[in-house]
């Protein structure tokens, strides 16, 4: 969505965010009564007012007085219990919307595919679905209805002025013009302050959270100095946007405060001498005009202060919209829904780029059995992770075929495509959570005992007691409190507890510790046990016990056999690979 950030307001936007207040008509219908009654609520307090000057206070009839006095403390009690009821019920609108705005927006974001992730920075998506979304709630707590009910509060005490004197109802409107210009002027720059300012935090917000994850890399290379010099001028550039707003701020209210205080001047001259004239003006309207164009200017100047908000809340509408628009997601027409697969797989002629004009797999054709285990091995970039990417459809091949079970997998249902599919990652990720809940992603299905049983059929039960509290140690933040082998290990139960017909294991076996490799290795042998299994090698052994292993090299299958089959292949790719790789691996 483009962003029309020298406009004042864009209303096409606007009629699309007022749609998620549709399940929430019969509130949204009240506040706006309740907007159209405190309208005339504020127009009522300086009529009677004037009448208690009039007809109470200047005649000395104390019976008036005390009528009018208690009316005014009547209209004060209704206004104040309108205009709570107006403020509770607004905001309540306003968070029902960014709740639903929000989930809207996340089940969008699940669906993406990974290039759009591969792309985007993590800190910039989290500022449009928390903080973003939460500056929307304004334009209905603080924006949209109170503009409604000062533009309205307005309007009412400008047709009463007339209705009370015209005369001194022209002599105010005489300065109104200066305000509403100074006060456009300020709209418009205030829009394009806070495009500024959202765009500074959310690269504030990317920074800080790629610096704290990665803080590890920070400190070991040293770059603390020019980390915090980098923090420092972007926090500058945010600081800067803010300043600028500040800025816009305080030219206008003082020039606003100054044509109010004019207007009052105006009033107690001109309405003071017709007054001493006994010219139709009485003390009562000298006196209520004073508070009306208090009523008429400080919803004016609240109107300009409201529109920021406003203008923030549409500005973080337009962002949030920006990703709700983005079409990234993975195709998922698919009617067939598959289940306890056999698990052959066919790639037939695939091809594949993340970038244009850059294939990473070049017309990548091979074959894998029910049962078999594939190892595929190769250089890094020759494509061995796209392979298992794209049969998993983390994204969209460029042409070619991808089948399971003879099943084209584009004509199967992304979710039971994914659910027969087990992956085991290098880099394991684990959430802030007990093992029990990493593990079984808290599936109710998924007991503990469950977790318990199948832990003891891999050999890892052991390990898993000897932590604190056992299964239900909190592994903190990415599994920070466990080692790379221990998270191996759990993601080796979480794969082998979803039961999947096809399972991959991308360097699993990679940078982990003797004894981890050993509980890892016996892992494999259980988990890979009747079913198919992509392994992406990297440790010997795993290579040797394959019934297939596959080369790859600059995106194509070079060579394609058994262990014994390739170290026969004179001046074989895997041959080589093998003597400069792995002899000195098996020789320990």
């Amino acid at each position: 969505m483009a962003s029309k950030t020298g406009n004042a307001f864009d209303f096409d936007l606007f009629k699309r965010l007022l749609k998620y207040t549709n399940p929430y008509k019969v509130t949204f219908y009240f506040v706006a009564v309740a907007a159209i009654l405190l309208s005339f609520f504020a127009v009522l307090r300086p009529y009677l007012l004037k009448v208690t000057v009039d007809d109470a206070i200047t005649p000395q009839n104390y019976d008036n007085l005390v009528f009018y006095v208690g009316l005014m403390a009547g209209v004060l009690v209704l206004e104040v219990i309108f205009q709570f009821l107006f403020v509770y019920f607004a905001n309540w609108l306003g968070q029902e919307v960014v709740r639903d705005l929000r989930v809207n927006l996340f089940k969008h974001m699940l669906n993406f595919k990974m290039t759009y992730f591969d792309k985007s920075a993590v800190g910039r998506l989290v500022t449009r679905a928390v903080s973003d979304i939460e500056t929307i709630a304004s334009i209905f707590s603080q924006g949209l209805f109170m503009i409604i009910s000062d533009i309205l509060k307005m309007l009412v005490v400008i047709g009463f002025m007339f209705y009370q004197s015209w005369q001194l109802t022209l002599l105010v409107l005489t300065v109104l013009p200066l305000i509403m210009y100074a006060t456009r002027v300020f709209q418009k720059k205030m829009k394009v302050a806070f495009e500024e300012v959202r765009t500074q935090v959310a690269n504030l917000n990317t920074f800080v959270q790629e610096r704290i994850t990665g803080m590890k890399i920070v400190q070991l290379f040293t770059r603390e100095k020019e980390e915090y010099k980098n923090f420092k001028e972007i926090n500058d550039k945010h600081r800067n946007a803010w300043v600028k707003t500040v800025w816009y701020n305080s030219i206008f209210f003082p020039i606003a405060e100054m044509a109010t205080s004019i207007t009052i001047g105006l009033i107690v001259w001109f309405g003071g001498l017709r007054a001493v004239a006994d010219d139709g003006i009485t003390l009562g309207v000298i006196i209520a005009f004073i508070e009306l164009s208090q009523l008429l200017f400080r919803p004016l100047r609240q109107i300009a202060d409201k529109f920021n908000t406003l203008q923030m809340g549409m500005v973080a509408a337009n962002r949030v919209f920006g990703i709700l628009d983005t079409d990234s997601s993975i195709s998922n027409v698919g009617k067939i829904e598959v289940k306890d697969l056999k698990g052959e797989i066919e790639f037939k002629n695939v091809r594949f780029s993340y970038t244009d004009d850059e294939e990473v797999l070049k017309g990548v054709s091979f074959k894998a059995n029910a049962g078999e285990t594939i190892a595929i091995v190769g250089a890094t970039g020759a494509g061995k992770s796209t392979v298992i990417n794209l049969l998993n459809r983390f994204y969209e091949i460029d042409s070619g075929q991808i089948l399971v079970d003879g099943i084209d997998i584009k004509d199967i249902t992304l979710e039971s495509l994914r659910s027969e599919i087990a992956v085991v990652l290098q880099n394991v990720f684990l959430f802030a959570d007990t093992i029990l809940a990493n593990i079984n992603l808290s599936n109710p299905d998924i007991s503990e005992e469950d977790v318990i049983n199948a832990a003891k059929q891999i050999g890892i039960h052991d390990f898993i007691n000897t932590l604190p509290n056992a299964y239900h140690y909190n592994v903190k933040e990415r599994g920070a409190m466990l080692s790379s082998g221990q998270r191996q290990l759990i993601s080796f139960l979480r794969a082998y507890m979803s039961n999947p017909s096809i399972l991959i294991l991308d360097e699993a076996t990679s940078s982990v510790d003797t004894y981890s490799e050993l509980l890892i290795q016996e892992a494999t042998d259980k988990i890979t046990k009747g079913r198919t299994s992509i392994v992406i090698a990297h440790r010997l052994a795993t290579i040797k016990k394959a019934d297939k292993i596959m080369v790859m090299d600059a995106g194509e299958i070079v060579e394609i056999g058994t262990h014994s089959e390739l170290l026969q292949k004179k001046d074989g790719y895997y041959k080589n690979l093998y003597e400069v790789q792995f002899m000195a691996e098996e020789s320990l």
